[in-house]
C-alpha cells in the first residue's frame, strides 16, 4: 500500500508550489519565468535548486537522478526560433528531455518574493528589520457588503469565500458581521423570500463585509447572489484605496551592530561564495554602516531608491564604471565638507549575490509540499557557475599593498 503522506507529487503540483512561492504575475514584463520542459504528469521526487541553467549543471542533474531542475536564470529569456540540439540551448533542453528532467525558472519573480532573492542575500550578511527598496503596490481590492437574513449568513461567507472573497495575509474566509433590522415592502409582482407581497416585513439581517481582489469583482458578487435567499439582495461594493504592498525590488534593512564599510564588505566576503571578483566597495573605509539596501543581480538602475530609502551602504553586482562613479561624485558634492558620504557601494559577482536564495528556495518547496501531503527531496547544485575562471592582480596594486 502506497502511503500517500510521503506520495511524491506530480510536476504539475510542485509548479504550484512554485507559482504560489512565486507569482509569475510578479515578473517583469520582459520577463521568461515559469516551466520550460517536462511533462506534468511525471512524478517528481528529486529537484536540484541552481542559480544559472547551464550544461555542468545538467550534469550534475543527470548524475544524481534529478527530476526537475529549478533555476533563478530563465534559459530562455528572449525569443528564439529553433530549439534544435544543433545549438547549445537546444541540445541542453533535448539532455533534460531526454533525461525525464523538467526544467522552470524564477526569476524576477524569485527577486521580489518574500523569502526570495533579496531576503535571502539580506539576511545573509545579517540585516534585520526588513522592507522592500521598491514595493510593488499591494493588489486592488473592492469591500463587499451585503445584508442578510442571519439565519443564511454564514452560507453567504462561504460562498463568497469559495469565489475568492476573505483571503488576508496566510488567513482566508475572512469576514466581519453585525446585526440590526431591514425593512422592506414586496410589490405585488416580486416573489419574496420573506414577507408578503403590499406588506411592509422587517428582518433581522447580518451585514456581512469581506475583501476581495477586484478582478475576481463579477465571480464574487455572482457567488453572492446565487447563495443569498433574497431575489433583491442589498449590497455594495466598495473600491478600497491602494498601499505599497510587503513585497518588491530589494530590500532594505539595518545591521544589528554597526560596522565600517571595511567591516561590512569583509562580512559579505565571508558569507557569500568565493568568486574570481571577489567584493569591491567604493567609499571611506572607516566610514561607519548600519542602513543597508541590497539587490541580487544587477542594481545600478535602483541608485534613486537607494539613496531615497537613506541606506548608509548598498550592496549588489554587475555595477558599471559610469553609474557607480556618478552616485559617488554626487554622494561627495552633497555631503558637507568633512562629514560622511553615503551611500558607498559594495559590489559583488551576479552569481554570488543571487546563490543565497538557493536554500531558502529548497526549504520553502519542502516545506508547502509536506502541507500537501507530498515528499521531495531537494538538493543545492555544487556548482560555481559565476562565468569568469581567474584573475591576474596588477603587480602595482599588489606593491602598494591594496588587497583589490
Amino acid at each position: 500500500m502506497t502511503d500517500h503522506r510521503t506520495a511524491a507529487p506530480t510536476l504539475a503540483q510542485v509548479v504550484g508550489v512554485l507559482d504560489r512561492l512565486y507569482p509569475p504575475g510578479t515578473a517583469e514584463s520582459w520577463d521568461a519565468v515559469g516551466l520550460v520542459a517536462g511533462d506534468p504528469a511525471q512524478p517528481v521526487r528529486r529537484v536540484l535548486l541552481a542559480v544559472d541553467p547551464v550544461d555542468a549543471v545538467v550534469d550534475e542533474a543527470v548524475a544524481w537522478g534529478a527530476d526537475l531542475v529549478v533555476t533563478h536564470h530563465p534559459l530562455l529569456l528572449r525569443g528564439v526560433h529553433s530549439v534544435a540540439a544543433t545549438t547549445f540551448k537546444g541540445a541542453l533542453l533535448h539532455r533534460l528531455i531526454r533525461s525525464g528532467i523538467g526544467l522552470y525558472a524564477a526569476h524576477t519573480n524569485a527577486d521580489a518574493a518574500p523569502h526570495g532573492v533579496a531576503e535571502a542575500l539580506a539576511a545573509m550578511v545579517g540585516l534585520v528589520d526588513l522592507e522592500p527598496l521598491e514595493p510593488i503596490a499591494a493588489e486592488a481590492l473592492d469591500k463587499h457588503v451585503v445584508f442578510v437574513p442571519v439565519a443564511d449568513a454564514g452560507r453567504v461567507v462561504d460562498a463568497l469565500a469559495l469565489a475568492g472573497a476573505g483571503a488576508i495575509g496566510a488567513y482566508t474566509r475572512c469576514a466581519w458581521t453585525t446585526t440590526g433590522e431591514g425593512t422592506f415592502t414586496p410589490s405585488a409582482d416580486a416573489r419574496p423570500a420573506v414577507g408578503r407581497s403590499g406588506e411592509i416585513a422587517t428582518v433581522v439581517e447580518a451585514r456581512v463585509e469581506m475583501v476581495a481582489p477586484r478582478r475576481l469583482r463579477s465571480a464574487v458578487v455572482a457567488a453572492m447572489r446565487a447563495a443569498h435567499p433574497y431575489e433583491e439582495p442589498a449590497f455594495d461594493v466598495l473600491e478600497l484605496a491602494r498601499w505599497d504592498g510587503p513585497t518588491g525590488i530589494g530590500r532594505v534593512g539595518r545591521l544589528a551592530e554597526p560596522t565600517t564599510l571595511r567591516g561590512f564588505a569583509e562580512r559579505v566576503a565571508a558569507a557569500l561564495p568565493a568568486t574570481v571578483q571577489g567584493v569591491r566597495f567604493a567609499g571611506d573605509p572607516d566610514a561607519r554602516v548600519v542602513r543597508v539596501a541590497v539587490v541580487g543581480g544587477s542594481g545600478d538602475s535602483l541608485f534613486d531608491e537607494v539613496r531615497a530609502a537613506r541606506a548608509d551602504a548598498y550592496l549588489t553586482a554587475d555595477l558599471r564604471h559610469h553609474p557607480a562613479s556618478e552616485l559617488r561624485e554626487r554622494a561627495e558634492f552633497d555631503a558637507a565638507p568633512g562629514q560622511p558620504s553615503p551611500p558607498y557601494l559594495v559590489d559583488v559577482a551576479h552569481f554570488a549575490s543571487e546563490w543565497p536564495w538557493l536554500s531558502l528556495a529548497a526549504a520553502d518547496l519542502a516545506t508547502a509540499l509536506a502541507a500537501d501531503g507530498t515528499t521531495v527531496e531537494t538538493r543545492i547544485s555544487t556548482q560555481r557557475t559565476d562565468p569568469w575562471t581567474a584573475r591576474v592582480p596588477s603587480p602595482q596594486m599588489q606593491s602598494e599593498g591594496n588587497p583589490l
